[in-house]
């Protein structure tokens, strides 16, 4: 089904555009020469656009999705090597200014996808827009303007896609209705979770807990305590993050391995992509674990940005240790720290697990949207809209996705049973050749 939210359908009345100066990178929509409103350019090389994009997204509405350090280190260990191709569309004002940055990719493969840059691994795919970007998209809509930016990253043969693929869409970006909405649209299979963070602690652990959950968390905090002190630790160093980080990824691997799920870390560059991320960009990135004992029992990337902590990876160990919640002790430190640092949200990011559903106030719902430009990309969408709605319908039914968790990781358990037996079996010598 067709979703259009209330807010964006004041969007759909005519843009003007109107050309941009030719900068090395960047080459200017080339039907604007006749439009007067906003200046539209296309830049493949996102590394150009650094001192800018920095610049920008301290006051852009955005996600840290859309962050720089995020989008270059995923390009640089992970998109480049599989192919993809950068078509980031910039669009500035008559005065110059930024009005938004729309980081597009193109994916190689047999058909051809439009994408966002990264959109795999972020939880969130949006544009980063300016405050004022509402005023001109109120008052002239924002459809004849992605005509236009379909038709520019067209433009580049090398850029020529079969299908477009936008998934995990916000319905708000910020503080702003997110103008992609304006195309057809429909609902993600995940929706995303968030809390607003008000007062000291204690008050919002009061208001969230009730004193019989408050005590049962006490109690179990305790249990922790007889095998070892509990603390919460803040990994330094680059040395440290990467240690608690390969912890963190070791326990996710066994976690994924119980529920059947591909191990996201074995991908290619994905790793070094965290490693990177947690070493080159430290203002964005904290890496934590909970410590009981000699035992790191949880561990979790998160991130900052824009006055939101971003709980992005979590893991805990999977031993006697883990009938005490140490996974929920230590999210209860992270929302801890996260209000004592004076930041104004806790975003649990994509996903419905019921630990989030208890924290979380707001519910963000997200949205893709899927075409095909070509005859090569009709067969394609076809297929994806169906797997998603069908994905919808299971996550959507608590009875049908807990029977399709168990058969998943029943099928997984299957096959590595099978494969240890292979590898166990006895090197069988060639038949003898005929005398």
């Amino acid at each position: 089904m067709t979703l259009a939210p209330e807010p964006m359908k004041a969007l759909l009345e005519p843009l003007v555009l109107s050309p941009t100066a030719t900068r090395p990178g960047v080459q200017p929509a080339r039907d604007a020469a006749a439009r007067h409103e906003i200046k539209l350019s296309l830049c493949e090389d996102l590394f150009a656009l650094e001192p800018e994009w920095r610049r920008f997204e301290l006051y852009a509405d955005a996600t840290v999705f859309q962050s720089f350090d995020w989008l270059s280190l995923w390009y640089r260990h992970i998109g480049e090597r599989a192919g993809v191709r950068p078509a980031i569309v910039i669009a500035r004002a008559r005065n110059g200014g930024l009005l938004f940055l729309l980081p597009l990719a193109v994916k190689p493969g047999l058909v051809r996808r439009l994408t966002f840059l990264g959109d795999e691994l972020a939880d969130y795919n949006a544009p980063l827009i300016a405050p004022e970007f509402a005023v001109h998209g109120r008052e002239k809509g924002f459809l004849p303007l992605w005509r236009d930016i379909l038709a520019l990253v067209q433009s580049r043969p090398h850029l020529a896609y079969d299908a477009i693929e936008l998934t995990k869409m916000p319905e708000t970006v910020g503080a702003q209705a997110n103008p992609l909405l304006c195309l057809e649209v429909g609902l993600n299979p995940s929706g995303a979770h968030l809390t607003e963070l008000a007062g000291t602690w204690d008050e919002f652990y009061r208001a969230k807990r009730s004193s019989a959950t408050r005590r049962r968390d006490r109690t179990k905090r305790k249990r922790l305590g007889e095998h070892g002190e509990v603390r919460f630790v803040n990994a330094g160093g680059v040395d440290e993050k990467t240690r608690t980080l390969d912890m963190l990824m070791d326990q996710k691997a066994r976690a994924f391995a119980r529920m059947g799920v591909h191990n996201l870390f074995a991908r290619p560059g994905y790793r070094d992509f965290f490693h990177a991320l947690a070493a080159g960009a430290p203002d964005l990135v904290h890496v934590s674990r909970l410590e009981v004992g000699s035992v790191w029992a949880a561990t979790n990337l998160g991130l900052s940005f824009g006055g939101t902590y971003y709980h992005v990876l979590a893991s805990y160990d999977d031993g006697p240790l883990a009938r005490f919640g140490p996974g929920a002790a230590h999210l209860r430190d992270l929302l801890q720290r996260a209000i004592e640092k004076g930041l104004r949200r806790f975003d649990f990011t994509i996903g419905d697990e019921r630990y989030k559903l208890e924290w979380s106030d707001t519910m963000l719902r997200l949205f893709d949207h899927m075409s095909a430009a070509t005859w090569r990309g009709w067969p394609a969408v076809f297929f994806t809209r169906a797997v998603r709605q069908l994905k919808r319908a299971i996550k959507q039914s608590p009875m049908l996705w807990r029977m399709f968790s168990l058969a998943r990781a029943a099928a997984w358990t299957l096959r590595r049973r099978q494969s240890d037996e292979s590898a166990d079996e006895p090197e069988r010598a060639p038949p003898l050749a005929p005398q």
